[in-house]
């Protein structure tokens, strides 16, 4: 698959029309339709760097929040060199439909800046997103909009944001970003939450399906944060782990890969590729290996209409975001793959955001145990009134976490009514 044809596939028109359709089904007001197309707000900021022999540098941002009507926004914030606005609106949107499918009381909302972190000192990095976070405080506050990290993003640089923002109100206000370090107010578990949340659905779709995990192959393209927990997780479950991928390449063992060891190769190596006992894949090639259960983890738009058709596994659990096209998933739906879509699959890291939102208010810790009991809750009850709506509508997993998302804040936009 070429980059052109990838660059070409812009992610706003795909949340639109993922929109459009649930708007569709649910033969929403055209008024309503109007209001939930479009972002609530846009914010675009030029902001100066001082960088390290001395120069100075201006950095594009965006913070974006879609909608408003179930809660303060929330949404991480990316640093990447292919960060754009029309990204930025389209991840806002799926965030206000993750956070509905799975009943927490926020709206959606995302941000990023345009840089590419790894060519930046810390002390560089560290100035750009007090800056940065400087520049979005007319948005931001644990009231009005909690960012959280993102691509690129981590727990240091939540940590800068909350201390920036601390400064400026005189009082240390925790609440303001989640993702933060458990010394500062972080929750136990928030590491591991969206890879947790995305095998608790992996295990309820292997019920539905008819699939025994102790015997089933996982593919994973993608093995960051959510990548890497997810194979450990998976593998925690007996299943067997046959390919993965980084940004840098691929390894594919039919027999099983270890790991443990795979984890510790990439920490030495910088990369999965070279892996002893495992073959050399490209990206894509990850995605149509000889698999049950595929999880797309890395960026968007990685399945689309040309390699669709070319994916073995029976089971596609979208631990990142927007990795798959509209056209994509109608190929994958009329060859009977189930899909557990990205809103609802990935909602675990949002969920515990929100648990450590819940606890900075309350200034309270709770234990991991706690914390994933009650992800596990909500995920698994999330998984069963949208996998409900599947059965009874006739329709593909996508769809139907849409018609359940869409209505939810369409109801609450239309009880809070238009204001003035």
């Amino acid at each position: 698959m070429t980059t052109e044809k990838i660059a070409a596939i812009n992610p706003w028109q795909v949340a639109q029309h993922q929109f459009d359709l649930a708007a569709e089904k649910l033969q929403l007001d055209e008024g309503m339709r109007r209001v939930l197309r479009e972002p609530r707000r846009e914010l675009t900021v030029h902001f100066p760097v001082k960088m390290d022999d001395g120069s100075v540098r201006v950095f594009t941002g965006y913070r974006v929040q879609h909608n408003l009507g179930r809660g303060p926004a929330k949404g991480g914030i990316r640093y990447h060199q292919d960060v754009s606005i029309d990204e930025v609106k389209a991840l806002a949107m799926w965030m206000t439909w993750k956070c509905a499918v799975v009943g927490i009381p926020f709206g959606g909302g995302k941000g990023g800046v345009i840089v590419d972190p790894k060519q930046l000192s810390k002390k560089e990095l560290e100035a750009l997103s007090r800056r940065y976070f400087t520049e979005i405080e007319v948005l931001v506050g644990p009231e009005k909009d909690i960012p959280a990290p993102d691509v690129n993003t981590n727990a240091q640089v939540m940590s800068w944001f909350m201390d920036t923002y601390s400064m400026h109100q005189g009082y240390t206000v925790p609440g303001v970003v989640t993702g933060k370090p458990i010394s500062l107010g972080g929750s136990e578990g928030r590491n591991e939450a969206t890879a947790r949340g995305t095998v608790y659905c992996i295990v309820e779709a292997a019920r539905h399906l008819g699939i025994e995990l102790p015997k089933a192959k996982v593919a994973i393209q993608g093995f960051g944060n959510a990548g890497a927990i997810a194979a450990t997780l998976i593998a925690a479950e007996k299943a067997t782990v046959v390919a993965v991928s980084d940004s840098t390449g691929g390894i594919h063992n039919p027999n099983g890969l270890d790991i443990p060891r795979v984890i510790a190769w990439k920490q030495e190596h910088g990369t999965v590729q070279g892996f002893p006992g495992a073959k050399d894949v490209t990206n894509a090639e990850v995605l149509e290996v000889e698999c049950d259960i595929l999880i797309p983890a890395a960026l968007e738009n990685q399945i689309t209409d040309r390699n669709a058709g070319a994916i073995k596994a029976k089971l596609i659990a979208e631990a990142a975001n927007g990795p798959t096209t509209p056209e994509a998933d109608q190929i994958l739906f009329k060859n009977s793959k189930f899909m557990i879509p990205d809103i609802l699959c990935n909602a675990g890291g949002v969920t515990v955001s929100y648990f450590e939102w819940v606890q900075d208010l309350n200034r309270d810790h709770w234990t991991e145990t706690e914390v994933n009991a009650k992800l596990k809750t909500i995920m698994v009850k999330a998984f069963s009134e949208v996998l409900a709506i599947a059965r009874r509508e006739q329709c593909d997993m996508r769809t139907a976490a849409y018609l359940l998302a869409v209505q939810r804040v369409a109801d609450a936009t239309m009880m809070r009514g238009l204001y003035p």
